[in-house]
């Protein structure tokens, strides 16, 4: 077997460990599972479809049945695999490994030739690929996505009344609190997790071109849309009544749309992280043996948001591809979307690194309360809109363009600032409210509406 050393993909060498979770889902021995699994349902409603010919399963042989699903295991995979090498056609080489397996079954032998009776690869395949997806989605990914925006909430809420310099355009601006800045990510991410959740995957049983042409011509009698119907929604998937021979993928595009949306918001939080790293903001905990960089002893790296936003624009970038490009086909078939939904598994990959590394980022974070109000302190010029804001009230002329000549482009003491109010023609009572005023008490409702997220 090749080592960790001669993995052509990083989630495969490097970062192997960290993605165990998604291995079960997304893998190709996931995806054999699956074509096993959906084989075994169409199988199973044939026999209950009263066809003459095939009757019911016997008792013996639909516990073999259901055993070969519920104990399917790697070796079974890699003697499909096997088996393919000869049929050079993986849905193929599962009817004739499931044909092998149960050979010997009390009473399949009539069952046996109704194994992929009337399908289409694409019927197995497209079912497989929605489970998968489903899977991944809902057992692995967005619970790790929940966790993380537990972390925000817990920051958003622990820091709610924690004053920050805001910066617009890279400037000092309006004051805020690092609590709010949190829960404004914590919301985005709501949200897109909840959008992400609820996308529903779809799936077809119709054969070669959704028609159920072989169906209807072999067996007339039967209602073969409403038993394709009961098997697809008996997998938990929605069932889709008008397709070519693939399912049309819309809905993984729109899943895959959905995911790189929350990366996107990801990539934003990282990327201001990084930013307050750098001011001094928040500090690292030091792990013991960890180096920051082989020349400079003293740098403590913010190599795991770095690491993050890195993996979700791989991931974002085969999502947005892959989105793009599943919905479109030649016809009524081509072979490309099979191509590219092998990928499925790299890009999800990429994206529960990223939210791995940000995770274990936002550990090691240590809000630095004295750098943030010194930051404050040095700007008391962000006051300016406070204080033009009263004059506006109270009908002093030109109250912007006064405030824009005392700070525009100006470090503004405190007591600048103290002698221009005390000058102002306010009442004496908004007059005092403007010079109790500090730039660390001036965030509104910030601490609030973190307190809310």
């Amino acid at each position: 077997m090749p080592s960790d050393l001669s993995a052509l993909s990083p989630l495969d060498g490097r970062y192997a460990s960290r993605l165990d979770a998604l291995r079960p889902y997304l893998s190709e021995f996931a995806l054999v599972r699956h074509r096993v699994r959906v084989e075994a349902a169409w199988l199973r409603a044939l026999a209950g479809a009263g066809l003459a010919e095939l009757g019911g399963l016997p008792a013996q042989a639909d516990a073999d049945l259901a055993a070969m699903v519920e104990s399917f295991s790697e070796a079974d995979a890699a003697r499909v695999k096997e088996i393919e090498r000869v049929t050079n056609h993986d849905v193929k080489a599962v009817e004739y490994f499931m044909k092998e397996r149960m050979a010997g079954s009390a009473g399949f032998a009539p069952a046996a030739e109704f194994i992929h009776f009337a399908c289409t690869s694409e019927d197995i395949n497209n079912l497989s690929y929605a489970l998968m997806v489903k899977g991944a989605r809902d057992a692995v990914l967005v619970p790790a996505l929940r966790a993380l925006h537990g972390r925000l909430r817990d920051l958003a809420h622990a820091e709610a009344g924690t004053p920050m310099l805001s910066r617009t355009h890279g400037q000092p601006a309006t004051p805020t609190t690092l609590g709010k800045e949190a829960a404004n990510v914590a919301k985005r991410l709501e949200r897109a997790i909840d959008r992400l959740a609820a996308v529903s995957l779809l799936g077809k049983l119709n054969g070669a071109t959704g028609n159920y042409n072989a169906h209807r011509i072999a067996c007339p009698e039967i209602d073969w849309e409403a038993l394709a119907r009961g098997v697809v929604e008996g997998m938990g998937l929605e069932f889709n009544t008008h397709t070519i021979q693939i399912e049309p993928h819309d809905c993984l595009a729109e899943a895959f749309d959905a995911l790189a949306r929350v990366n996107a918001i990801l990539v934003d939080w990282c990327r201001d992280v990084w930013g307050y790293i750098s001011l001094g903001y928040f500090k690292q905990k030091l792990k013991e043996g960890e180096v920051g960089s082989s020349t400079m002893p003293h740098k403590v790296n913010p190599i795991d948001f770095e690491n993050a936003e890195g993996n979700l624009g791989v991931a974002s970038a085969l999502l947005r591809h892959l989105a793009d490009k599943l919905p479109v086909s030649r016809w009524q078939r081509d072979l490309t979307d099979s191509t590219v939904l092998r990928n499925v598994g790299v890009a999800f990959g990429h994206s529960l690194l990223a939210v791995d590394s940000l995770a274990r980022g936002m550990a090691k974070l240590e809000v630095n309360h004295a750098r943030l109000a010194e930051d404050l302190d040095a700007n008391w010029e962000v006051l300016a809109e406070a204080v033009q804001t009263v004059m506006r009230r109270h009908g002093v002329a030109n109250p912007y363009e006064q405030l824009k000549a005392l700070t525009r482009g100006k470090a503004i003491t405190r007591d600048a600032l103290a002698a221009f109010i005390a000058d102002l023609a306010i009442p004496e009572a908004a007059r005092r409210r403007l010079l109790e005023l500090t730039p660390a008490g001036y965030v509104g409702l910030a601490a609030e509406l973190a307190r809310r997220a």
